[in-house]
């Protein structure tokens, strides 16, 4: 039996039943296929940045996806890069800043593996994949095929798509990006990264410049991984910021008059999760037993001393959505994905 504590960031999770290493896309497809036909429970884990898994840990087959390699071709005034599912998300970042590669850079420093990046959406400060997926080499368990899917057919959501949707269908094997060929970011979305690039909304910089600038503001909210930061032994951002009708949002408006929202498509209005949680009486740094929540983000739900387990960062999470719903009205959706635990109603 494999401990699966050191497989992810949180540092937090009991051992699997069965343990296995894919370094191929076949070999990960055999496995998976191997586990379906005798019906034994598959977990599928990258880099582990975006799992919270049991204490009890996980009875079956978990599978750390190892696969490895890197494709490019040109079409027109775009690199089109083919990225195996078990390459490390940054060194790519890192590979399309040198290589004049545009569109993912507002991302740097986001921990995690090529694979999971169509499935949770990923974005940061104003890019998100989905912006640049060309499309996903998927294997299907339910019709047993390899399937590529055009990024039209990804269904893409605000840190949703159809491979989170059905965790247990999709297995996702490489991914496709299509990226200007400039030595300039994309227009700057995000208005506290446009204020450290002395930009405005709109504009576009240096990629290595913007690259570094949003390595100091992760950094800063504990949010790139460093084994000598406490804060960082986390999964990232633990709630989504939520999206409310305007019924909810106006609702919401009452009990906090003047509170911060931004307009999204379909009449929507999003809210920043921690904002919600400050005002309800969770600060950074706010503890209970040996987890807490980051000095350096209020997002980030940790587990500092490497003490903590599982139910401990759990009860957390529950008291502070509980509390966010009580003063706001408004429920938090965890981000992570979590693997034989709940967090309840």
């Amino acid at each position: 039996m494999e401990n699966l504590a050191p497989y992810t960031t949180l540092s937090l999770g009991g051992p699997a039943r069965e343990f296995a290493e894919a370094t191929s896309a076949e070999q990960l497809v055999s496995l998976i296929a191997d586990a379906d036909r005798n019906a034994v429970p598959t977990l599928v884990l990258g880099g582990g940045s975006n799992v919270v898994v049991a204490d009890e840990g996980f009875d079956g087959l978990v599978i750390k996806v190892a696969t490895e390699g890197l494709t490019v071709s040109r079409d027109g005034e775009q690199a089109v890069v083919t990225v195996e599912a078990g390459e490390d998300w940054d060194r790519l970042v890192a590979r399309a800043v040198a290589e004049g590669w545009s569109g993912i850079e507002c991302m740097s420093g986001v921990p995690g593996q090529v694979g999971s990046t169509p499935i949770q959406n990923v974005g940061a400060y104003g890019q998100e994949v989905s912006q640049t997926v060309r499309c996903v080499r998927a294997y299907d368990r339910l019709t047993r095929q390899v399937i590529d899917l055009e990024a039209r057919q990804c269904g893409f959501a605000y840190r949703d798509s159809v491979f989170k949707r059905d965790l247990s269908r999709y297995v996702v094997l490489a991914v496709t990006y299509a990226l200007d060929q400039s030595e300039l970011s994309g227009p700057v979305a995000y208005e506290e990264l446009a204020a450290r690039l002395d930009t405005v909304a709109g504009g576009r910089v240096p990629l290595a410049r913007a690259r570094e600038t949003v390595l100091a503001l992760r950094r800063g909210k504990g949010m790139v991984l460093d084994p000598d930061d406490p804060d960082t032994r986390s999964a990232g951002s633990f709630f989504t910021n939520p999206i409310l009708t305007a019924e909810e949002a106006e609702e919401l408006a009452v009990r906090a008059p003047g509170h911060p929202r931004w307009d999204v498509p379909g009449g929507l209005i999003k809210v920043p999760a921690a904002w919600l949680i400050e005002q309800a009486g969770y600060p950074k740094g706010y503890e209970r037993g040996p987890a807490r929540i980051s000095t350096k983000h209020t997002l980030a739900l940790t587990n500092p001393t490497g003490r903590a387990t599982t139910a401990d960062l759990l009860a957390l999470a529950r008291e502070v959505r509980d509390g966010v719903r009580e003063k706001f009205g408004v429920t938090l959706v965890n981000e992570p994905v979590l693997v034989g635990c709940t967090l309840g109603e």
